[in-house]
């Protein structure tokens, strides 16, 4: 694929607007309808891109923000989510077709490698298995040497969300249930509640050293929570993606939280178009960026925590009649971390009695 102009970080294209307030690079040629899921590779800055136009892309990304789009496949239908093997050689892609796929980047094939009866909304690969979660309510699991699952795990309701720290599985559904499940025995349910949040789930993400796991909601919220029982007296909740203005309808999705992989802060990005950085252990954000004017459906870091990249475009939070294709922008924006952001740091005395 022939070579594009770019910009890298601090040289935001001209005339950019207020979809990029805070002047982070852009990924050149972006998909043409909304970015579904963002991963980077495990071993390199390169960054699959999966989206609603049925497209798979394969960027690689300088350490500068500079990218150059490197390959692509299509599916049948909108790809929904991704992910890479652990050698960063293969990626996994699934979605509206009902199939997961296996992409070889040095053959440039692809091989269908798992299937459910409707979308696979999420995957993870571990120990050279495969794990897919879908909206036909059940979790499979692959041996990618096999054509049926090893195993298939049934849930009470449809899958929207889910992530994998091993040997932890965390499963959020579309009744507002949560299931934890230990890798060791995939299917054994560990523990299953209701979401101390009072809507939709919208993400999860495991904690770093896999004692806990973070959950976004529609209300503008996030969960902290520990599976431990001894450790349910560290559990909270806080506000997020909220107009303090008190304009509009003021609450907002949570649609992406991710762990910095070096400092074990994360950040959270939401319908609001905002992406903020937060420390979960002294209980206080560390950074407030500045709004874009498009939402931010998904968002990833690079392996060593020194790009956040992210996708700003529609993510249907106002529906069918709010969404316009002929002007609609779909972007994905490469930020790069400040210390400041991302660093852990005690809490500062507020003064107050």
């Amino acid at each position: 694929m022939a070579a594009f102009g770019s910009t890298s970080f601090g040289a935001a294209a001209s005339g950019a607007g207020n979809y990029n307030p805070n002047k982070d690079a852009e990924l050149v040629s972006p998909p043409t309808d909304a970015i579904s899921s963002l991963h980077f590779s495990p071993t390199s800055n390169f960054l699959t891109v999966t989206s609603w136009d049925n497209q798979v892309r394969c960027y690689e990304v300088q350490p500068n923000g500079q990218s150059q789009p490197k390959a692509a496949f299509s599916h049948a239908a909108p790809v929904l989510c991704s992910a890479w093997s652990s050698d960063g050689s293969k990626v996994f892609s699934a979605g509206c077709d009902n199939e997961a796929k296996i992409w070889d980047l040095a053959s440039n094939s692809q091989q269908t490698v798992a299937k459910h009866d409707a979308a696979i909304r999420h995957m993870h690969v571990f120990n050279n298995m495969l794990v897919t979660g879908s909206w036909d309510k059940t979790l499979k699991y692959w041996d990618l040497r096999q054509a049926n699952p090893l195993h298939t795990q049934t849930l009470p309701e449809r899958v929207y969300g889910m992530d994998v720290r091993h040997p932890l599985l965390v499963v959020g559904l579309a009744n507002r249930r949560i299931q934890i499940f230990h890798l060791s025995n995939p299917g054994a349910v560990v523990k299953e509640l209701e979401s101390p949040l009072k809507f939709q789930t919208r993400c999860i993400t495991c904690f770093p050293d896999s004692t806990g796991y973070l959950i976004g909601s529609i209300e503008g919220r996030v969960a902290v929570h520990h599976v431990d029982d001894n450790l349910q007296s560290k559990n909270f909740t806080f506000k997020c993606h909220r107009d303090s203005t008190g304009s509009g309808d003021g609450i907002w999705a949570v649609n992406s939280i991710e762990f910095h992989p070096v400092h074990g802060t994360f950040v959270t990005a939401g319908s609001d178009g905002q992406y903020n950085f937060w420390d979960k252990d002294s209980k206080q954000r560390l950074k407030a960026m500045s709004r874009s004017s498009l939402p931010i459906p998904c968002a990833a870091f690079n392996k060593e925590g020194t790009i956040y990249a992210y996708a700003a475009c529609y993510d249907w939070n106002e529906g069918h009649a709010k969404h316009n294709p002929t002007s609609a922008k779909n972007l994905v924006l490469l930020h790069q971390p400040q210390d400041a952001e991302v660093k852990s740091r005690s809490r500062q005395a507020s003064g107050r009695r």
